[in-house]
């Protein structure tokens, strides 16, 4: 296997000047360049990232943390945090902690071990968790996506999921409903109970009362809506307009619906949130909130290398606001 002093005899310049024309640590000419890089093709050399990480101090890898769901709303977000560590030449290494706090702990551990810049994390089931790996290295660079309050230091990406639930209620009310249910995400969750505040504000403001028959908990999964559907059935009445906290439950209420001999919307209008790729697709394509899922993977990437050149700056949250998509699944009433 060749060395870097086996290019620096080819190209006849010093293992330092090598070393510069890989690290990019000093001005080297472009022909010195061209004679270094061809010698090391011809060589079949490659640099030793370990070695180029404990020179410069740092390895130019990230970690991710996330908790795998089959709702293709992560997905679409590590499009964008994949897209923009590719851009930036960075190295992702991903960690699904599948909800278990002590799986997240090891996969810290890990990612220490490998010597990352610094972390992203977006595990919101493990929200409220104390992590104590945190407090033991405070010099830690993290950007956390979508969690409540922190108990540590740390940069934020959020959504105003507030300002979401209260624009899809709107929507229903703007439309002639005024017999509105909630399919709510589990509200233990920051997430959940900020779209479902936003719900019963809207309804305030239009002095439409509040029927706990029609609120639902749910759980952000399609068999959640499905179910949830049938609690609404078991309870009695159904509503005109439901706004189902995530675009799977609402994907799941739909399909018990329909199996039940509705038809969506004149039977009942539906709206989503969170926009996943599939939500037009469905029949009949879903009116939903948008969340800027590929934005939102971009900034934790840029929010986090920001943090890796300016330590000291005091700590960001970053909102990015919903906006509504209106398709076919929602019908003015009367």
């Amino acid at each position: 296997m060749a060395t870097m002093k086996d290019v620096a005899r080819l190209a006849q310049v010093s293992t330092s000047t090598v070393s510069h024309v890989f690290n990019q640590s000093r001005f080297v000419s472009e022909d010195i360049e061209k004679r270094v890089k061809q010698a090391a093709t011809d060589l079949n050399y490659a640099p030793s990232a370990l070695a180029r990480s404990l020179k410069m101090k740092c390895t130019k890898t990230v970690g991710m943390l996330v908790t795998t769901s089959t709702n293709p709303f992560f997905g679409e977000v590590l499009k964008g945090v994949e897209r923009r560590c590719y851009e930036k030449g960075y190295n992702l290494i991903l960690c699904n902690t599948e909800g278990d706090s002590e799986r997240m702990k090891a996969s810290i551990d890990t990612l220490l071990q490998k010597r990352v810049d610094g972390l992203m994390l977006m595990c919101s089931t493990l929200e409220g968790e104390k992590i104590e790996i945190f407090e033991r290295y405070p010099e830690l660079p993290v950007v956390v996506m979508d969690w409540g309050p922190m108990a540590y230091a740390s940069d934020k990406i959020q959504d105003n999921s507030y300002k979401g639930g209260y624009l899809a209620t709107q929507y229903l009310i703007d439309n002639g409903h005024t017999n509105i249910g909630c399919i709510t995400g589990p509200l233990h969750r920051n997430q959940a109970s900020s779209r479902f505040n936003g719900f019963i504000q809207a309804l305030q403001d239009a002095k439409i009362d509040v029927n706990n028959d029609w609120i639902i908990e749910g759980n952000f999964e399609c068999d959640g809506g499905y179910d949830a559907y049938q609690t609404l059935k078991t309870n009695g009445t159904l509503p005109t307009a439901l706004f189902v906290c995530n675009d799977m439950m609402a994907m799941g209420l739909i399909n018990a619906a329909t199996e039940d001999g509705l038809t969506i919307p004149s039977d009942l209008s539906v709206i989503g949130y969170d926009d996943i790729h599939l939500a037009k697709y469905i029949t009949p394509s879903l009116t939903t909130i948008h969340q800027p899922k590929h934005q939102l993977g971009k900034t934790a990437v840029d929010t986090l290398l920001a943090r890796l050149e300016k330590p000291q700056a005091p700590q960001q949250v970053i909102q990015l606001e919903p906006t509504l998509v209106i398709r076919h699944s929602v019908i003015a009433q009367g």
